[in-house]
Formats: structure tokens, C-alpha cells, sequence
């Protein structure tokens, strides 16, 4: 794999020069008033990227999975019973990481590429008279499919059935990259990394925290001592860790928030779907199709090409890698092997992704795909060349 080349996998992400050089950084005393100056702007800054003013937020040394686990084990006893859809990879996974806790999940299924079905737990949760669900659980966007979920619909349902069920988000793939507001749809906990659209190495599990989910600290009686949210929470609160702190990717989170700060965030949104629109016309052009069922699902950070009958995803992964130095995402469980993902989040601008989809071309073509050199790079051109997205609505292109 050739370092010289973007990555085009939905995480991590391409590292701009910026925050390579911030992490750069020599080793400090972690209990000096050095580190309260790096750790507090980047939990401020986290709480604006979230857009809450009421939740807390906290940092741990670890991965998504992480903060899944964080979340579980700081607000539910064993026992409890969450509420989950299944649709994808990473809700799968995240429903193994309750059972390996001992919570009682009851599973929604759902078909990879569909979103999180709301209208499902709506009736569920109105049917929960006793409210023994004490949680929701939603992929806000499910990596393996390339599928975004209406977050607000699934308040929506919450409300409507009049439940007290707390709602936990996992926004790995969509938070700094894709609109999100946690205040505004009432999500207790909002879940992501530092690899994805914050475009540091992987190594952060951020959280933001409703006072909701705060106060259910107090009657959960999950085990928990590296991930607990009240010795994180106490000792934050004078400018330390409760352990060893990972300084330099802190450091490096408080320069990734003031450069998506810098350029905005609608402008951040707009480009998202900008970059992964002309993904798509490219797709189209190709004459094939993906993953997500419907176009109000589709995600702007990560597409899932479905690859034709006869033909295997794996093997146009492992060949871009092998023969052209450049890393695609793989499919994973359900759609393994019948799909190829393309990356387009974090930092990415049109340039490199006609990369990405020029490679994805000449890799189609080495293996026989049904499809003529070129066709996708000119329709991915011609809508960068003649479009421009409104900057505070980012699902909205227009003709330049």
C-alpha cells in the first residue's frame, strides 16, 4: 500500500498536514496546568461540534467500541432491557457488546440497507406499558451499508409512544462530518472517535453525556472502572485524568475542532455531500447501484457499491491494493463479498475523490466488470464542474 495515496475507507481517514504536525509533540507532565489548557478547549469544542449546551462531554483512550461500552455500563444494570434495530454491521456488533453485558436486547430486524426502523419501535414502545425498555439504541450511520438514519424520526417515535427510554446514538461515521444535533433530537448519548471525521488517528472515544443519562449513573450497576463516567467527569473537572491521558491525540482534537470550526460547519456538511454526490452520479454512470435502498438514505460520508451478479467485492479490494496502492473499504457480514465501499469523509475534497473513482475504474476494468474506462470519472467531473451546494443545507445542489 503506497502511503503517497489517499485512503478511500469510511475510517480512519486521511490525515491532513495540519494535524500530523500537532501530534507531533513532546511529552508533558499530564498532571501540570499544560494539559487543563489542551483538555479544555477539546471538550468544549466536542460540545460544539455536537451542538448540545446541556450534555457533558468526556474523552476516553479507546475506539467507538469503547464509548458503546462506556455508555452501557455507566447508565444500565445487568438485566435491563434495550431496544435495538438491526440493519447493518455495527449495530449487530453493537448488540453483541449489550448481551456480553448481560442486558436483555430486544432485536428489531431490519434488511441491510434499510435505516433504523422507527415506525417499529414506536409500537414497541407503545405497547411497553410497564417501561422496562430503558434504552434505544440507533447506528446514526451504518458504515457497512452506507446507510443515514432519521435520528429525529426515532425522538419522534420515542415521544409518540410517551416512553421514558433514554436514546444512545452511535455517530462514528456521521459526527463532524454529516449534521447532528443532539440537543435538538433529544439524544442522551452521542457516541464517535477521533479516526473518522475529526481526521486524527484512531485513539479518542468522545461521548457527549445528557444530564438524563447522567443522573441514570446513579441507580446502574453495570460494572465499570476504565470507563467510568464519574471518575472521568470528577477529575476533568480540575483539569486531570483519572489515568494516563493519550495528550497528543487531545491536543490534536482541539486543532481538528478549530479547523472544521474555521471552515464551518455547514460548509463542512456541504462538502460531505458534495464529495459524495459526485460518488454517486459516478456509480450511476457505471450502471450500477448501492447498498442503501432508497436516496434519502444514503450516506454522505461512505458509499456501498453493490457489485454485479458473478463478480466479488473482496477480490476488486484486494487488487486495488495489490496492483494500485489504494485502500477501499471491504463489506462486511451480510453484504461480504457482494460489495466494495468507498470512503469519502474527513479530510477529502473533489480532487481526490476523481482518485478514488479513476482507481475504482481501472480496477473494474482489470477484473471484466461491464463497463467502459472513463464513463464515471466524466459524470463525477461534470457534476464538480458545473454544481455548487448551498452552504447551510447540505443536502441541496445546484446548477452553477
Amino acid at each position: 500500500m503506497s502511503t503517497q495515496n489517499p485512503i478511500f475507507i469510511p475510517g480512519p481517514t486521511n490525515i491532513p498536514e495540519k494535524l500530523r504536525r500537532a501530534i507531533d509533540y513532546p511529552s508533558i507532565d499530564h498532571r501540570s496546568a499544560s494539559f487543563h489548557e489542551m483538555l479544555k478547549p477539546a471538550l468544549d469544542g466536542v460540545k460544539r461540534i455536537l451542538r448540545t449546551r446541556e450534555a457533558e462531554t468526556l474523552i476516553f483512550p479507546a475506539t467507538g467500541t469503547g464509548a458503546w461500552e462506556a455508555a452501557v455500563t455507566n447508565t444500565l444494570s445487568p438485566g435491563d432491557k434495550v431496544l435495538a434495530g438491526r440493519y447493518g454491521m455495527f449495530s449487530h456488533r453493537w448488540i453483541d457488546l449489550c448481551q456480553r453485558h448481560n442486558l436483555d436486547v430486544e432485536i428489531v430486524e431490519a434488511p441491510w440497507g434499510a435505516a433504523a426502523p422507527a415506525d417499529a419501535f414506536e409500537q414497541i414502545l407503545k405497547a411497553d406499558r410497564t417501561h422496562s425498555i430503558k434504552a434505544v439504541l440507533v447506528c446514526h450511520n451504518e458504515t457497512a451499508t452506507g446507510v443515514r438514519s432519521d435520528i429525529a424520526a426515532v425522538r419522534r417515535a420515542i415521544d409518540a409512544a410517551k416512553h421514558p427510554a433514554m436514546l444512545f446514538v452511535d455517530g462514528v461515521s456521521s459526527i463532524a462530518s454529516m449534521d447532528f444535533r443532539m440537543d435538538e433530537w433529544g439524544v442522551d448519548i452521542a457516541i464517535t472517535g477521533s479516526q473518522k471525521g475529526f481526521m486524527l488517528p484512531p485513539g479518542l472515544a468522545i461521548l457527549g453525556i445528557s444530564p438524563k443519562a447522567l443522573a441514570a449513573m446513579e441507580s446502574a450497576t453495570c460494572p465499570r472502572c476504565f470507563f467510568d463516567f464519574r471518575d472521568m467527569a470528577r477529575m476533568n473537572a480540575s483539569g486531570g485524568f483519572p489515568y494516563t491521558p493519550p495528550v497528543n491525540l487531545i491536543r490534536g482534537l482541539s486543532v481538528s475542532v478549530a479547523m472544521l470550526e474555521k471552515e464551518g460547519l455547514a460548509h463542512v456538511f456541504a462538502r460531505h455531500y458534495r464529495i459524495a454526490e459526485g460518488v454517486r452520479k459516478a456509480v450511476e454512470a457505471w450502471g450500477l447501484s448501492l447498498c442503501a435502498r432508497e436516496s434519502r438514505l444514503y450516506s454522505d460520508t461512505v458509499s456501498a457499491v453493490v457489485v454485479p451478479n458473478g463478480f466479488d467485492g473482496t477480490r476488486f479490494v484486494t487488487h486495488a491494493a495489490d496492483k494500485y496502492g489504494v485502500a477501499f473499504g471491504v463489506g462486511l457480514g451480510e453484504v461480504a463479498g457482494k460489495v466494495f465501499r468507498i470512503g469519502h469523509l474527513g479530510s477529502m475534497t473533489d480532487v481526490m475523490a476523481l482518485a478514488g473513482i479513476a482507481t475504482a475504474e481501472m480496477v473494474m476494468a482489470d477484473l471484466n466488470f461491464p463497463l467502459k474506462l472513463g464513463e464515471g470519472v466524466a459524470a463525477a467531473q461534470e457534476f464538480y464542474r458545473t454544481s455548487r451546494c448551498a452552504e447551510n443545507a447540505s443536502d441541496v445542489c445546484v446548477a452553477a
